[in-house]
């Protein structure tokens, strides 16, 4: 996700704070820049769980392994 809508959400997080609020527009935008931020970042954990290692005190190494 690029800068510039991560920029938006924070921009229509504080505006939604202030007294006259955010237009259905807005909201919906919100809603759908949040869940585009929500998907890249279990994307992000996802592919730095796939490339993590255990290392045993014996040396050896295993890689973690998926709960479905």
């Amino acid at each position: 996700m690029d800068q510039k809508k991560i920029d938006r959400i924070n921009q229509l997080a504080r505006k939604s704070r202030t007294p006259e609020g955010l237009t259905p527009e807005e909201t919906a935008e919100q809603a759908t820049l949040r869940q585009e931020y929500i998907a890249a970042y279990r994307a992000s954990l996802t592919a730095q769980l796939d490339n993590t290692y255990i290392q045993y005190p014996d040396g050896t190494r295993r890689k973690l392994k998926r709960r479905d």
